[in-house]
Order: structure tokens, then C-alpha cells, then sequence
């Protein structure tokens, strides 16, 4: 049976925010109170069209019906948006990274323990019917024993449709801490976590011109690298290599496989949380789709937010949870420490591999293969 909505407040009232006001107003899983925004005729907008209220920062945080808020911030501001939630006594799910440095993330998680809060952190893709189906796949042993993955995010970069694209090559971004937290979260969910990291980087420009508009012409200093490549040692033996790049004109390589002993599985966008899902087993020729078991194959951003919220209610864990994205956050640092020291490291971090999802969530109410 579906638990009470609980009362939240979304803190950042960009694109993003949408997705989480709609599953709240669609589904149900939570009840949206109040946006906040620095930019206040922003967050007034998006509150007339939702009909909840617009706040202050920190109104919304002193607000006692409020119980969790969503940190909708830029990702530099995430550290501090977090902890100032925190610290007046409300959980936190953040968007990806949890933050940009690993010493603030481990504040985060700290401060959290030392007041008996939750903390939950995007993405939650991971938790949609592509990668809960194939997860289902591997733990039914369908392609045997997992022994490699390869996982590819390439891309010629944000500047030619962003319209202030500069971030996304100043630290704490780039395509790892862009993209990155996506497929790792993916690898881990379905593997593991990560135990050794090798990596080697490079970018190919030391600035890259602005093509969208309204800023076409102007330059960006790049201050990241743009193409990261790691190997990793996972939980279980299976290695992965993952590669994230702002360098990459084309490219016709897959997003994640999966090879087993007997068979590889190919697997959805991470970015995405529906299909296709494809399997190929020893001896076959052609590869096979497979049908989607789980929930949630559309865009469903949220659902990490009502599994942390039942888990708080119930008193049991939850899936995208802050211990997972320290473990995230962790790892592409390492993997860059590891790239600058020319060796192989070992993360500071470990988590499990998070439960998978029930093909029924006792908060959501719909049928186990509706959208």
C-alpha cells in the first residue's frame, strides 16, 4: 500500500525542475509545497504554474510541514545548498554530483549521519524499466558470469547548443563529472562497486568556440580534461572501461555492454530509463530484444526521491542514496588522480551494489509494466 505523500521543497527552478514537479503532480509519490529560486520571478513563475508557492531560501527551510528538499542548484552550489538543508533538520536529494569536491561530499554524508537525516543524490535512471530490466537479466544468469563491460559517452561537446556552455569545462564538469555520474551508476547498479581505477586524459582544445547562441563567436578556456578513458576493476572481477568525451565528432560505439561467459547484453542509454535492452548469447547470430519487466519507462526523475522518502517512513534503505554517489563522486576522482599520477589507485570509498528495484515499489501504485 502507498505510503502518505510527504511534504518537500525544490530548491532551483531550472529545466530539470519540471520532471520533479510533474511525477509529483502525475504520481502522486510526494507532495511539492515550494520552490525557491535566486531568481525569484523565476521561481514565482513555476509556482503559479504548478499552483504550489514560491519562497525564500531560507522561508522554505524553516518551514516545518517541509521535510526533504530537492537541490536543484548548479553543481558548484550543491555542497553548500546541502548542508544548509541539513542543518535545519530536513533530508536532501541532490541532483548529480553530490558535490564537486570529495571532501565536500564527505561533509555532506557526515553531517547527515551526526543528525539522523537521509541523503539521496540523481541519478535515478538506474532505477527505470532499462537498467532494472537488465538487471534482472545478469542476477538470472542469462549471459553467465559478467566478465567485462565497455561503457561510451562521446559527444562534440555542449557548445554548439548550450546557451552558456562555459562550466562544462571548468572543474567539477567536463564529460566525466557531466555525464559521467550516469554511467557509473549504471556499472555499479548492475556489477558493483568500483576497487582499482587506471586511467589516462587528454582534450583537444585549449579553447573551443561558442556556436550557439546568443553567444556565438566568443571563446572558452578549457580547464578540464574533455576525454577521459578508465579502466576499472569491479566488485565481483568484472573490468570495465568506460570512456567519457567532449572530443568525439561521431561515433557508432554502444553505450553499455555487458559481456558475460556466456552471452553480452546490450543496455540502455543511462541518461534514459527506458529501451531497447538486447541480448546476444553464445552461438546466436542475431541479437534479441527483450521486453521491458519493470516500471517506468519514461521519464520518470523523481522515483529516487519517493524510494529515499518510503525508506525514511519504513525505516529501510533506499537505492539512489548519497552513499552510492559518494562512491561516484570518489571514483571520478580518482580516476583523474589516477590519469595525473600516471598509476593505478584505489577509490577511498566502497558501497554494495544497491538492491534492485521491486518490480512492484510499495509506493507506486500503478501495474509493474505501465509507464
Amino acid at each position: 500500500m502507498a505510503v502518505t505523500p510527504q511534504v518537500i521543497g525544490i530548491i532551483g527552478t531550472g529545466n530539470i525542475s519540471a520532471a520533479y514537479l510533474k511525477i509529483a503532480r502525475d504520481l502522486g509519490l510526494f507532495r511539492v509545497k515550494a520552490v525557491s529560486d535566486m531568481d525569484a520571478a523565476r521561481a514565482a513563475e513555476v509556482a503559479a504554474e504548478y499552483g504550489i508557492q514560491a519562497m525564500t531560501l531560507d522561508e522554505l527551510l524553516a518551514d516545518p510541514e517541509i521535510v526533504a528538499v530537492v537541490n536543484l542548484t548548479p553543481p558548484g552550489a550543491h555542497a553548500d545548498v546541502s548542508l544548509k538543508a541539513l542543518n535545519a533538520g530536513k533530508h536532501v536529494y541532490s541532483e548529480k554530483p553530490l558535490a564537486v569536491e570529495r571532501e565536500d561530499g564527505q561533509k555532506i554524508m557526515d553531517l547527515a549521519a551526526s543528525r539522523g537525516l537521509r541523503v539521496g543524490c540523481a541519478p535515478d535512471t538506474v532505477l527505470g524499466a532499462g537498467i532494472q530490466t537488465a538487471r534482472e537479466v545478469i542476477d538470472a544468469g542469462r549471459i553467465g558470469r559478467p566478465v567485462a563491460a565497455n561503457a561510451f559517452m562521446m559527444s562534440s561537446g555542449p557548445e554548439s547548443w548550450h546557451p552558456n556552455p562555459d562550466f562544462f569545462y571548468q572543474r567539477g564538469a567536463g564529460p566525466l563529472f557531466d555525464m559521467g555520474p550516469y554511467y557509473l551508476t549504471a556499472l555499479v547498479t548492475l556489477l558493483g562497486g568500483v576497487q582499482k581505477v587506471s586511467a589516462t586524459t587528454t582534450k583537444a582544445f585549449e579553447q573551443r568556440p561558442i556556436t550557439s547562441q546568443p553567444r556565438a563567436g566568443e571563446f572558452i578556456t578549457v580547464n578540464t580534461p574533455t576525454h577521459v578513458a578508465a579502466n576499472l576493476t569491479l566488485e565481483g572481477g568484472a573490468v570495465a572501461t568506460l570512456v567519457t568525451s567532449f572530443d568525439v565528432p561521431s561515433s557508432e560505439v554502444p553505450r553499455i555492454e555487458i559481456h558475460g561467459t556466456e552471452g553480452t547484453l546490450s543496455v540502455p542509454d543511462p541518461n534514459t530509463f527506458g529501451g531497447p535492452l538486447k541480448i546476444r548469447l553464445k552461438g546466436e547470430k542475431e541479437w534479441t530484444e527483450i521486453p521491458l519487466t519493470r516500471p517506468f519507462r519514461e521519464n520518470s526523475r523523481g522515483i529516487g526521491l519517493a524510494d529515499m522518502l518510503d525508506a525514511d517512513a519504513s525505516g529501510g534503505t533506499f537505492r539512489a542514496s548519497g552513499d552510492l554517489a559518494m562512491h561516484v563522486l570518489d571514483v571520478m576522482h580518482t580516476i583523474l588522480e589516477s590519469a595525473e599520477q600516471e598509476k593505478t589507485l584505489t577509490p577511498r570509498t566502497a558501497t554494495p551494489r544497491p538492491a534492485a528495484l521491486d518490480a512492484q515499489p510499495g509506493w507506486f501504485a500503478a501495474p509493474a509494466t505501465g509507464d
